[in-house]
């Protein structure tokens, strides 16, 4: 095998292969003999299909596929004989046709960047702290117990957190909504699902009132026609509901998985939980402080434009809902230099200094995702069937346990945060 290399730019390089083509005659000839052993056709004893029916039947198929593993065999040859570190897969030029005895191929591709050694001694890195006070263990239980509120209709006037159900209808200009005749609406007074205005409209009013008034609908409200428009509205009370909130008895604690222990087990359990959520959210804090000091203090490192341009595009897919849309990947380059460049800047920490995978951290991370699941057994199965998955998880690991290291090495100040600071930031 002879090999060219060539540099195209800072990171680009250009490959030119030529292998022997009898390597490719010997790996199509194999191929043909397994495939005669192997083939069941119609008219032939099983084992014993001509050599000359194999090839006028699969002779193209089984010399691409020939070619593909001889260009990615010889391919991982030259790039270790050439010490590169491909960024993104090549692209591949070939006729795949002998020329003087030999195959040639031309891969294009770029490199990782040779970033040089990493000192973190220098980041200025602020490391948010936080705890669980039994008041955010108060505020949690309540929140559950709103979660499992009761109905109960009331003939009185409706008020503030009362779910009320109305007919509507508003005209705007020529636009009616609905075409004709009403709509049928719920809400809970003051949660602003539909909006603010409205819903103190229904305070106040008892079954079977009816109303008008006029109404200014804001710009994202979720009939396009009514959007940002001034309408006449028309409102008739359906039900009235207030809510009732469960006692903290024995059946309550076991729809939690609580059926020893009481209140207590109860209340440990919620503590246990709220710790985890904020241990995990001030891990991500810490890691968004840490990468964003490292990409700022590597701001002149040059990236390979494959790696970001597919990182933009995965971006531009996560950002619509419908995954068939088309949507452009361009406003997305900035964030996806950043996300590249601090992938990248980990790795190498990692690599330069030794970090390995750490298992046991691997199992309490797919521990913690499949606590979140009714059936956790089932999660913990899937990924270890599923390599994708678990090469994620891994590399997720691996990138918390570089940030660790460089929170030891960096000089960390820190900031002493509430529960509800972390965890309900602008509330």
């Amino acid at each position: 095998m002879q090999v060219s290399l060539e540099n195209v730019g800072n990171l680009g390089r250009k490959l030119t292969v030529r292998i022997p083509a009898a390597r490719l005659e010997d790996t199509i000839r194999n191929r043909v003999q397994d495939m005669g052993r192997n083939a069941r056709l119609k008219g032939f004893r099983p084992g014993k299909v001509p050599t000359k029916v194999i090839e006028q039947r699969f002779g193209a198929q089984i010399r691409g596929e020939a070619l593909s593993e001889l260009i990615g065999s010889t391919f991982q040859e030259a790039v270790a004989t050439e010490k590169l570190r491909p960024a993104v897969q090549p692209s591949i030029a070939t006729s795949g046709k002998p020329d003087n005895g030999e195959i040639e191929y031309v891969a294009t591709f770029e490199v990782m960047p040779e970033i040089g050694t990493i000192d973190v001694s220098g980041l200025e890195i602020v490391k948010q702290t936080a705890g669980v006070e039994d008041a955010d263990v108060d505020t949690m239980i309540e929140t559950l117990r709103m979660q499992r509120r009761s109905w109960n209709p009331v003939d009185r006037p409706a008020r503030k957190d009362d779910m009320v159900l109305f007919e509507f209808s508003a005209q705007a200009a020529d636009f009616r909504y609905p075409e004709s005749a009403t709509d049928r609406v719920g809400t809970i007074v003051g949660s602003n699902a539909l909006f603010s205005e409205l819903e103190n409209l229904l305070i106040g009013h008892v079954v079977d009132d009816a109303f008008d008034k006029q109404l200014d609908f804001p710009s994202d409200f979720r009939i396009d026609g009514l959007a940002g428009k001034s309408a006449n509205a028309s409102f008739k009370i359906v039900r009235v509901q207030e809510p009732k909130l469960p006692e903290l008895d024995a059946a309550f604690l076991a729809g939690f998985g609580v059926s020893e222990g009481g209140l207590e087990r109860f209340r440990e359990d919620v503590k246990a939980n709220l710790e985890r959520e904020l241990s995990a959210a001030l891990a991500s804090r810490l890691k968004a402080s840490a990468v964003e000091r490292l990409i700022d203090a590597h701001a002149s490192l040059e990236l390979p434009q494959g790696l970001v341009d597919g990182e933009a595009r995965e971006l531009a897919r996560q950002s619509t809902r419908d995954k068939r849309e088309t949507v452009s990947h361009e406003p997305f380059l900035g964030a996806a230099r950043r996300r590249v460049a601090g992938g990248m800047l980990l790795a190498e920490i990692a690599r330069q200094n030794g970090i390995r995978i750490d298992s046991r951290r691997v199992s309490e991370a797919l521990s913690a995702i499949a606590s979140t699941y009714e059936e956790p057994q089932q999660v913990v199965e899937l990924y270890s069937r599923d390599t994708q998955l678990m090469s994620g998880l891994q590399s997720r690991v691996l990138e918390d346990q570089v940030v660790d290291w460089i929170a030891q090495h960096a000089k960390v100040s820190e900031q002493k945060l509430s529960f509800n600071d972390v965890m309900r930031p602008g509330v």
